[in-house]
């Protein structure tokens, strides 16, 4: 289907873009990538009679640092990030994560903002931040906040950025040298979102587990930090029963909805069989 008709925007600045959200109020969205707004746009299921487009917005993009945590602008591209030398070093899953979004014509033009900032529980972004315990830069008319990734999914594409909000940038506090990591993801061909998926990223301290977190995508109407299953593995050697003890704490928090990817169920034990292969890889990569 085509899109309704809108009128379209560029702004050059964050504080242009604030501007424009606060004038043009519950009219207004905002264009990132577009991945996800424009099919719900051709689907009618969204429209919008003003898009915002942050493709000029230059302080938007670009990976730094600040003190101890990795800074990644809003509209830095799933590419950019896959061929960033300092993700790949420092926070390595998130080039894992992103080789396995979609495809290479989209992750040219997919950013990290839009993946996390619209509330898709399919989107794969999510549940990795949640994982690492990243904040999100969100700047709007009061100014600007912080908000942890784990507090700011209430539901599906609902979340916790007031009217004229928008995310500015993702905080990741940089993982300990040598941590394990894995995002494990079931999807049915290229380009699907995940029947399920687990992110997992631990440290060692000999044989036992000193830290351990996991992420779960598309299980819920929103992503889902694995808090319980996370406390389970922390001090364990991650033998057997602990993590058969872990899977069942991660499998129980899920709440798939039955659709073309299978049955609630299934969908279900699909996580639960990701989060163990997730686990599995991390513990390999973990270096005490």
């Amino acid at each position: 289907m085509i899109p309704g008709s809108f009128e379209y925007h560029r702004p050059t600045s964050i504080a242009d873009a604030v501007g424009l959200l606060i004038q043009l109020g519950e009219d207004a969205r905002v264009l990132a990538g577009g991945h996800s707004l424009i099919p719900m746009m051709k689907l009618r299921l969204a429209t919008p009679r003003h898009l915002i487009d942050l493709g000029d917005v230059k302080d938007l993009k670009g990976v730094g640092s600040d003190g101890s945590d990795i800074v990644i602008g809003a509209m830095t591209t799933q590419h950019e990030a896959i061929a960033s030398d300092v993700l790949a070093a420092k926070v390595p899953i998130l080039k894992e994560t992103a080789l396995q979004i979609a495809d290479p014509q989209v992750r040219y033009c997919g950013t990290i903002g839009g993946n996390v900032a619209n509330g898709d529980p399919g989107n794969d972004m999510p549940a990795v931040m949640m994982c690492l315990g990243a904040i999100y830069e969100v700047r709007g008319p009061n100014g600007q906040r912080r908000i942890a990734a784990r507090d700011f999914y209430e539901g599906a594409y609902f979340t916790a950025l007031e009217p004229g909000e928008i995310v500015t940038a993702i905080r990741i506090p940089t993982p300990t040298a040598g941590h394990g990591y894995a995002y494990k993801k079931l999807k049915r061909k290229i380009g699907d979102y995940a029947t399920a998926a687990a992110a997992v990223v631990l440290t060692m301290r000999g044989d036992k587990a000193a830290s351990c977190s996991i992420g779960l995508t598309n299980v819920a109407e929103r992503p889902l930090w694995a808090e319980e299953a996370s406390n389970i593995l922390t001090g364990s050697a991650l033998d057997a029963a602990t993590v058969k003890k872990a899977i069942a704490a991660a499998e129980k928090i899920t709440s798939p909805a039955t659709d073309n990817r299978g049955p609630a169920a299934y969908r279900t034990k699909v996580a639960g069989v990701m989060l163990a292969r997730a686990l599995a890889q991390a513990r390999e990569r973990a270096k005490p």
